[in-house]
């Protein structure tokens, strides 16, 4: 799935072998429901005010009960994952001790569950956390076995930052994770996407898959440059997977609060999207925390209700509609019901809210999605981008107008409604428009036949009986005086009295152009039917719509016949839509006939309110119309500048990867920020494959993607109207496949067989270059790789910021005291160290001194530096240049792949005295959280690791002086915990004595306090043999007898918690004879 294979040479017209034709398929119906009130029967004991409680499925319960939702949905029982499907992703170990915590007493729940990250337990965690995981392989087996379309499974506890031997953050089992194993082994799926929108990384899951190329996990989440929790460098951009999953881990990190929809819908068009048309997965998963949306207390986001719908929507766009949702987080009530709710409207295939602005991502997430397409771009042919834009790519470089950088206040959410339809979709068709013919040319491609047989297609294959037949009526002098001349509606009203020689002669006074008597009426009557589609769909008689009409429009001029065309029943629609509506209404119509619509792009090139984004072979000018009208330059004028776009397609052959790359890349950006009332779509088909003007390849398959992803917009109220298409068959299967898609069925499974061709991958570049101008939404581009680190910068410039850079808030001194109170003014910017996958990481703060303050006894102690890390450098060296060097680990477990399920068998009964040497087995000897570190680019390399377990540069404490006159030191400020606390054991009854020599070699400087095993060693600077017991014994935690810093040889990082004040108060009391001043 890396690099595709280069289609070889094609003819222009390759017949239709390829088309997938089997459309009598049953469509399957019908959205599962779990929805289990025993899932409840579980809450924290100890704390009323715990987040994750019952209230949260009673106040979505009330939701869907109010909004009529459970009624409409299938209702399946949950059920209990049996212990061999949790161990497709969890050790039998941990599953047991799990099973064990229903006989705990509360006190005991509460010890064990303080070994934990943010969990609680409860007497029933374990039945509720079997029932959730049992609820969604409920789902895939309703869905992989054709009893629905697509299910949610309203559950608790969440599970995507369970991990394999180690529950965290309210989680006990994984539940997606478990479910994707679940589908691949008992139904035969090779590829599962799973997509986590929760405002939390799914770490667990990450960690379940980053080896394995057949899971596809994008997570969308709070990073702040890690001092979001759950505070891990694996949650960047920049990891992206291991060995043969490299590239099969997408983060797309948020580095500010108040992200809003824009903003996610931007990371799933500009990176997910894209990603999974070229994975192709046979089920989408969601892990779907609500804990985004406005107002909810950890996420602190400003996502809407409508905005989960839309991401909803376009996920429906996969694997054949195969999508279940797993609820996650989510902890404001009301925010959490209302967004399961809007969530399981559209599953339903109710349309999407419209959105509220701003339209665009802001500049922030533009730098998040810039750096994570940089990270996949060497993995996914389709993020591939043309080199030769590389020099504009800078946005300060261009004349941008900048008058939405302001923030925008988050408004109140908005009361969402759905509409009550009789009918989803309308249909308009009159036989009479073939009255329209060549009359010296039987074999004129733009033929009677064309309508006819698109009928006749819907009607055989049942489509036609699904839609609401709607009347018919010529349009009127008034409506098609809206977009051309009297004296234009004048000259063809008179060629009804015409005789065949007169009839000639004027045809071919125009370009294009052939006239019998009949055409007139005929012309007419194909305007008129699509404004009465219009009306139906303004006034909610139906939600969407097909024309099926001819003679085409597009070329129509105010004032000309061209192209086949007399009257442009589009733009006539528009205008006619927006006087009934009595307002400028936003309009959005997309031409993806295989010619320019000149004719409607003249119309609305002044005009703000009309957005006309057109798709066409233009080949240099060559290509009918010809000129340079359609060219990627021409973007409108006056107030209509930028509302007029161009995708100059210069060749043949663009099919399905070339139009889903200019969806993605382009025409959906400037939709989404348009935020149209009404989508119109020039529905000509001449670039299907097989059409003997176009030359091209798009599918029917592709065609039904294309609308699909329309179809979020506007409310869903979308037309298409016929424009171009001269393969009758072509024509006919794809106007069946779009109006499969209208009427609600999922978009067919799509097969690119290539990546999009570097040209049309050139021309969607040049006309985004052109209109970066003017749409926010398209200045999401590469990111220009520098050379290094410029002077005394430890952060490379392309590294995303925090959202306050200066900002001191979280950091705080190491229990040593490193900087002295007394030191002066110090600046603090915060930066992140590597840590293992599986752990959380470290932060540094770089801290700055004027040269007047004497650089000597800045530290308490100089015989060790940053906190007297047990395998550090001792000397400050002087470095030039202030370049950080990082290596990954001299050693590294490989164990992310499921391994195979121990032997099955009755767990014996344990008691709960005999629980916590399971536990410390568990968390010491577990080596499966361990990955391999990524490859960290330049930009991403910071303060390096206290070097344990690892051989590093001796430079990571520097002073830089020169003509400066200031140095510059590091402090770390420690992690608040660590998944390793439950390897400190009691403190022997001998105490502690922080002058004992090391047990090897009787070395008195740097040592350090095994906390398992409370022997003491020299650090690696000396003779490095607490590395060695480390590495012999696996024990984590050390304690230094020089600062009583704690560190964590797994973690990789400094660990302070209320776990190692007993330790560290004893080593303190023998080292100054009183207690430790803080107790925190």
């Amino acid at each position: 799935m890396k690099k595709l294979s280069q289609e070889t040479g094609q003819d222009l017209i390759v017949g239709l072998q390829g088309l997938d034709l089997n459309l009598e398929a049953k469509t399957l119906s019908g959205t599962g429901l779990v929805f289990d009130e025993q899932l409840n029967e579980f809450h924290c004991l100890w704390d009323d005010s715990f987040p994750e409680g019952p209230e949260r499925l009673h106040a979505i319960k009330e939701q869907l009960i109010q909004e009529g939702l459970l009624n409409r949905c299938v209702s399946f029982q949950a059920r209990f994952a049996e212990k061999e499907e949790l161990m497709l992703v969890h050790s039998l170990e941990y599953i047991d001790l799990m099973e064990t915590t229903q006989y705990m007493n509360e006190g005991e729940l509460r010890i064990l569950s303080d070994t934990y990250d943010s969990v609680y337990l409860h007497p029933n965690s374990y039945t509720c956390a079997c029932l959730a995981s049992g609820s969604v392989l409920r789902l895939v087996d309703a869905v992989l076995g054709a009893e629905i379309r697509n299910g949610m499974a309203v559950i608790r506890p969440p599970g995507h930052h369970a991990q394999h031997s180690l529950m965290d953050g309210y989680c006990m089992f994984n539940h997606v994770a478990v479910a994707a194993r679940y589908a691949q082994q008992k139904h035969g799926i090779q590829r599962v996407l799973i997509v986590d929108w929760d405002v939390h990384h799914g770490q667990g899951t990450q960690f379940t898959f980053d080896q394995d190329p057949s899971v596809l996990y994008f997570s969308i989440h709070r990073y702040e440059q890690g001092r979001f929790w759950p505070h891990l460098k694996a949650s960047n951009w920049s990891t992206t997977g291991f060995g043969q999953g490299q590239g099969y881990t997408i983060n797309v990190p948020w580095n500010q609060v108040g992200m809003r929809d824009a903003d996610y819908i931007a990371a799933f068009l500009q990176v997910l999207l894209p990603v999974a048309f070229e994975f192709q997965p046979q089920l989408v998963l969601v892990a779907a925390g609500f804990d985004a949306l406005q107002g909810d207390p950890k996420g602190k986001m400003a996502a809407t209700p409508a905005g989960f719908a839309q991401l909803t929507h376009l996920l429906m766009g996969l694997a054949g509609g195969r999508l279940i949702l797993s609820l996650e987080g989510g902890y404001n009530l009301h925010s959490l019901a209302e967004g399961v709710s809007a969530s399981l409207h559209t599953l339903l295939g109710d349309p999407c809210p419209m959105l509220e602005p701003p339209g665009a991502p802001c500049p922030s997430a533009q730098l998040s999605l810039s750096c994570t397409l940089e990270a996949l771009e060497p993995f996914w042919e389709v993020l591939v981008r043309p080199d030769e834009n590389l020099e504009e790519d800078n946005v300060e470089g261009d004349n941008v107008e900048e008058e939405e950088e302001r923030p925008w206040p988050p408004p109140a959410l908005p009361v969402l409604t759905w509409p009550v339809l009789q009918a989803r979709t309308g249909l308009v068709y009159d036989q009479r428009m073939m009255g329209h013919y060549n009359l010296w040319d039987n074999h004129h491609p733009e033929m009677p036949q064309r309508v006819s047989q698109i009928m006749g297609r819907l009607e055989e294959l049942g489509l036609a009986e699904r839609c609401l037949i709607l009347p018919t009526r010529p349009a009127t002098d008034p409506e098609l005086l809206t977009c051309h001349s009297a004296e234009y509606v004048g000259r063809l009203r008179a060629t009804e009295k015409m005789k065949t020689r007169e009839l000639h002669r004027e045809g071919a006074s125009f370009d294009s152009i052939y006239i019998c008597p009949s055409t007139f009426a005929c012309a007419k009557l194909a305007t008129g039917a699509t404004c009465c589609l219009v009306e139906a769909v303004l006034a909610g008689e139906v939600l969407n719509g097909v024309a099926v009409v001819r003679p085409p429009g597009h070329h129509a001029e105010q004032d000309a016949a061209c192209g086949f065309c007399f009257f442009n029943s589009v733009a006539v629609a528009a205008r006619h839509a927006q006087a009934i509506s009595g307002h400028a209404l936003r309009i959005l119509i997309v031409d993806w006939d295989i010619h320019h619509g000149n004719g409607t792009q003249h119309i609305f090139e002044e005009d703000p309110s009309i957005l006309y984004i057109s798709l066409h072979r233009y080949d240099h000018g060559t290509f009918f119309p010809m000129g340079d009208e359609g060219a990627s330059n021409q973007v409108g004028w006056a107030a209509g500048m930028g509302f007029t776009v161009n995708v100059a397609w210069n060749g043949p052959r663009m099919g399905d990867a070339e139009y889903l790359a200019a969806w993605h890349r382009l025409v959906l950006p400037i939709a989404y920020e348009f935020n149209p009332e009404l989508v119109l779509v020039s529905a000509g088909f001449d670039a299907a494959r097989g059409d003997p003007l176009g030359g091209c390849q798009v599918s029917p398959e592709g065609y039904a993607h294309l609308t699909h992803l329309l179809m979020g917009l506007a409310s869903g109220r979308i037309i298409l109207i016929l424009e171009g298409g001269y393969n009758l068959t072509s024509i006919s299967e794809s106007m069946a496949a779009c109006t499969r898609t209208l009427l609600g069925d999922p978009p067919p499974l799509l097969t690119l067989p290539r990546p999009p061709l570097s040209g049309a991958l050139a021309s969607i570049s040049e006309t985004i270059q052109v209109h970066r101008r003017y749409w926010r939404s398209l200045r999401v581009m590469k990111v220009k790789e520098k050379e290094g680190p410029s002077s005394f910068k430890l952060i490379a410039k392309e590294a995303p910021q925090p959202a306050n850079p200066g900002s001191a808030e979280g950091l705080t001194t190491l229990e040593g005291n490193i900087l002295d109170a007394n030191m002066g003014k110090t600046n603090l910017a915060s930066s992140f160290q590597e840590s293992t996958p599986a752990q959380t990481k470290s932060e540094t703060a770089v801290v700055e001194f004027t040269q007047d303050q004497s650089s000597e006894g800045a530290m308490p102690d100089q015989t060790t530096s940053e906190g007297a890390m047990p395998d550090q450098a001792t000397s400050q060296d002087a470095v030039e240049g202030a370049e950080l060097i990082q290596t990954p680990p001299a050693s590294c477990t490989d164990n992310q792949t499921p391994r195979a399920p121990p032997l099955q068998g009755a767990t014996p009964q344990r008691s709960p005295t005999k629980l916590f040497g399971i536990l410390r087995t568990l968390e010491v000897d577990n080596k499966a959280q361990e990955s391999p570190e990524p490859q960290i680019p330049g930009d991403e390399r910071l303060l390096g690791e206290a070097a344990g377990g690892q051989d590093m540069d001796d430079s990571v404490l520097m002073q830089a002086f020169g003509d400066t006159d200031q140095a510059m030191f590091y402090a770390v400020t420690p992690l608040p915990w660590c998944p390793h606390l439950v390897a400190v054991c009691p403190i022997p009854e001998a105490g502690l004595d922080v002058t004992q020599p090391c047990q090897d070699c009787g070395a008195l400087q740097e040592n350090w306090v095994c906390l398992s095993c409370y022997e003491v060693y020299c650090g690696r600077y000396i003779n490095a043999h607490m590395l060695q017991h480390h590495e012999g014994s696996g024990h984590p935690l050390v304690l230094s007898y020089v600062d009583l810093s704690t560190w964590c040889y797994q973690c990789q990082a400094y660990v302070h918690h209320q776990a190692l004040l007993d330790a560290k108060n004893v080593a303190h009391q023998d080292k100054f004879g009183e207690d430790m001043p803080h107790s925190h």
